[in-house]
C-alpha cells in the first residue's frame, strides 16, 4: 500500500510529470483543452512544499506516484489539484491521498475541504462524491471559490459543467 508524505523539494519535476501524464485519460473522452493544461509552475509547487500543502503518495521504493496540491480558500483546505500517475490508476491512491489531505487540514484547524471539479466526467464530481464530498449549491458558495469558477470559465472551461463541492474535516 502507497503511504503518503510532504513532498520534498527534488520531486517537484516529477510531480509535473505526474500531471502531465494524468490528462491522458481527459484526451480520451475528448477534452483536449484539459488534457493539455500545463502543470503548475515550479515556483508555485516550490512555494506549496515549502508551506507543507503538496502532498504526494509514494510507492514501495519512496517515489512520488500522484499529488495533491493544496491552498487555502475562504478558510477551508481547497484540493487545487489531485493527480494520480495513470499506471497507479484504480488502486485507491486518490481516495488516500484525499483522506492524507483530511488529517493535515483537521491538524491546521481547518473545518473541511473544498474542490472544483468537472459535474459529467466519471473521475470528477461523482468519484468527489463517493469520496464524502457534497456539491455546493449557489447560496454556500463562498466568495473565493466563486473567484476560482470565474477564473476556470475565463481559461475556456465549460461553467455549466464545473461544480464546487466540500467535504467536512473530521
Amino acid at each position: 500500500m502507497e503511504r503518503s508524505r510532504t513532498a520534498r523539494a527534488d520531486e517537484l519535476t516529477e510531480v509535473q510529470r505526474i500531471e502531465v501524464a494524468s490528462g491522458a485519460p481527459f484526451r480520451e473522452i475528448g477534452m483536449r483543452l484539459v488534457a493539455d493544461m500545463p502543470p503548475p509552475p515550479l515556483d508555485t509547487l516550490a512555494a506549496a512544499q515549502r508551506a507543507g500543502r503538496l502532498r504526494v503518495a509514494v510507492d514501495a521504493a519512496d517515489r512520488p506516484v500522484a499529488f495533491a496540491l493544496v491552498d487555502l480558500v475562504d478558510g477551508a483546505a481547497h484540493v487545487r489539484q489531485l493527480s494520480v500517475d495513470p499506471a497507479y490508476a484504480r488502486r485507491g491512491i486518490g481516495r488516500g491521498l484525499l483522506d492524507d489531505v483530511a488529517g493535515w487540514a483537521a491538524a491546521q484547524g481547518l473545518p473541511a475541504l473544498t474542490l472544483t471539479t468537472f459535474r459529467s466526467v466519471p473521475w470528477n464530481a461523482p468519484y468527489y462524491a463517493r469520496c464524502g464530498f457534497r456539491e455546493l449549491t449557489g447560496a454556500e458558495l463562498t466568495p473565493g471559490l466563486v473567484r476560482l469558477l470565474v477564473a476556470e470559465a475565463a481559461l475556456g472551461l465549460d461553467p455549466a459543467d464545473r461544480v464546487a463541492m466540500r467535504r467536512s474535516v473530521q
